[in-house]
């Protein structure tokens, strides 16, 4: 049927707005979008957003901008209409968030919309509705100056775009993570977001971004966060960014805004990667709130359906001036990493004598921290007493299980990441961050089967503070993480209170191992849907394993091999990954001409 001849004709009204709708809104976030910038552009100084079922079923926006006037209401939901645009040369100088004029027609078109609005100089507002791209007649009703906009059923038109929404904890992790950006952009602007029975996100307008980081990450990430203010011609940059020791395993709270809009642009992303060039290991990355004011001539935002692209006139230049900048700030607060006098150039520890504290080059042996080696300059640790073996917390594991490896004889540690062992068949290299994530997995789940999982109780309980996105994704997983020896209560608005860890992991920094859950959550759509106790067994053992670049003393090394020696599945990581690497006799005799043609 694709080859008959078919006449040309123009779409109906209501299928062109559907696919432009398309283009506008996505995703319930898509609608959150529009409307705050709206009410931006509005001048509002508060801005209310409720959402029920994660903006399916109710997304209202209420703001106390400028308003619309009741004649101009038709006006508004139709397509292309616009008061931010006059002519084609506005389109070089756009110093709005909107100017399509397409918005509030495509949400119109896909939803059952009501927009209430009211003028200083009016006496009572205006209230129109659109239904699936219906237009209803203006009427006059009580209402506050500014605007409210409720958008309810959201694509109970076009059921094949309603299929396409994601679990409603990613559908409000993306709404909680939008807010929170244009928080940090607008201080002096009000936010709140409620779904209707808890505040999720609230802030006073008073101006101070490090009070909204504050709020969103907690008073200790905010207070190490770096400030950024840099001048240079017609460009200027503001903002914080991360020290080097402070880091995420994804790009996702790297957070870019230009002219008050926010971006997601990969040159400018790369930029700020540049900047932290080698003080960040491979796989991780900062967190950042950067605001770069442009000329508007000098940027082209109308290249992306959800402006959420532009193009620079002078991308080099741009580019440049980001990543002198943030460099700058990084150097200014960071101090310059020096070696210890007590390492030698091997990188192993120096033995202590008799009578003297002992001494151990890098991490001391902390099974849980969230600050590896790669994240920080190395430092030298003094320990009061010497650190307990692993050996002495292993479970009891049937002896058949022996046979799946072979007894081992310590060599020594290289690099600081991988234990060289002996083995009646040859050579073993073993990744002791795999290998251990191995032990404390095993050790994990034996405990969980037998139901006795002992759990440590914290003298002082740790108070974590999330953004709203995370919380949101946290919240759900606390009976779960209960089972498992975590007692974690909710403590405020984003805030957590852990009382108790589990014994295995008492070592461990409370805070930083539930922001290490957290964010490996984040990684996954749907996390914990299926195989719970597996899939939260591994998580916390890989986030709460010794780290590549953890100088482990020779009883560490040891105690680590006795452990995974009596593991039932030693060679691999609970995710799959390889722990060793076996070199057999017979390969390294051909490799050194020993036996045969290599």
């Amino acid at each position: 049927m694709y080859n008959q001849p078919m006449p040309i004709r123009l779409l109906a009204p209501e299928v062109a707005s559907q696919i432009a709708a398309g283009e506008v809104v996505e995703r319930p976030a898509s609608v959150v979008k529009e409307l705050v910038e709206n009410a931006l552009d509005a001048g509002a100084q508060t801005i209310h957003v409720t959402i029920e079922q994660a903006g399916r079923r109710l997304i209202e926006v209420a703001d106390d901008g400028n308003g619309i006037p009741a004649e101009e209401l038709p006006l508004a939901v139709e397509r292309h209409a616009t008061s931010k645009l006059s002519s084609s040369k506005d389109l070089f100088h756009i110093v709005t968030l909107g100017f399509r004029g397409e918005a509030l027609a495509s949400i119109g078109s896909v939803s059952r919309m009501s927009l209430t609005s009211r003028i200083q100089q009016a006496t009572t507002g205006a209230r129109i509705r659109v239904e699936a791209g219906r237009v209803g007649p203006v009427e006059a009703v009580g209402a506050p100056i500014g605007t409210l906009v409720r958008v309810e059923d959201l694509f109970f038109n076009v059921p094949a775009r309603l299929k396409f929404l994601k679990q409603d904890i990613t559908e409000r992790r993306a709404i909680d993570t939008l807010l929170a950006r244009y928080a940090l952009a607008y201080p002096e602007t009000r936010f709140r977001l409620t779904d209707g029975k808890t505040i999720t996100l609230q802030t006073n307008g008073n101006g101070d971004r490090r009070e909204i980081l504050a709020t969103l990450y907690g008073v200790e990430v905010a207070k190490h966060m770096l400030e950024v203010l840099a001048e240079e011609d017609d460009l200027k940059l503001t903002g914080y960014i991360s020290p080097a020791s402070l880091t995420r395993s994804n790009r996702r709270e790297m957070t870019f805004f230009i002219n008050g809009r926010w971006v997601s642009d990969t040159p400018l992303t790369q930029a700020i990667l540049q900047a932290y060039h080698t003080l960040l290991m491979v796989g991780r990355y900062p967190l950042t709130a950067l605001f770069l004011e442009i000329q508007p001539e000098e940027v082209d935002v109308n290249v992306h359906p959800a402006k959420a692209e532009v193009r620079f006139r002078n991308q080099d230049r741009v580019f440049s001036f980001v990543q002198r900048a943030t460099r700058r700030a990084l150097l200014a607060y960071s101090p310059v990493p020096s070696l210890p006098p007590a390492q030698n150039l091997w990188g192993t520890a120096n033995h202590p004598t008799p009578n003297t504290t002992q001494q151990a080059t890098g991490l001391d042996w902390v099974i849980g921290h969230d600050t590896p080696a790669e994240n920080k300059p190395t430092t030298t640790e003094t320990f009061t007493t010497p650190p307990a073996p692993l050996a002495q917390t292993s479970a009891s594991i049937p002896s058949s299980s022996l046979l799946q490896l072979p007894l081992l004889r310590l060599i020594g540690q290289v690099g600081a990441t991988y234990l060289i062992a002996e083995g009646p068949d040859g050579l073993y290299l073993i990744d002791q961050h795999a290998a251990h994530e191995r032990v404390l997995f095993e050790k994990l789940l034996a405990q969980y089967q037998q139901k006795n999982i002992p759990s440590q109780r914290l003298l002082t309980p740790s108070i974590v503070t999330l953004p709203p996105a995370s919380s949101a994704l946290i919240s759900p997983q606390i009976p779960i993480l209960g089972k498992f020896g975590f007692e974690i209560e909710p403590f405020g608005p984003n805030t957590f209170q852990i009382r108790a860890m589990p014994a295995l992991f008492g070592q461990a920094d409370p805070a930083s191992a539930l922001r290490a859950l957290v964010e490996d959550f984040e990684e996954d759509e749907s996390p914990l849907q299926e195989e719970v106790e597996t899939k939260i067994a591994a998580r916390v053992c890989k986030r709460l394993a010794v780290k590549a670049g953890q100088v482990l003393t020779p009883e560490e090394q040891r105690a680590l091999l006795t452990d995974l020696e009596t593991c039932e599945s030693p060679r691999t990581c609970p995710h799959g990954r390889p722990t060793m690497i076996h070199l057999s006799v017979e390969l390294l005799e051909r490799q050194f001409g020993r036996r045969g043609a290599r």
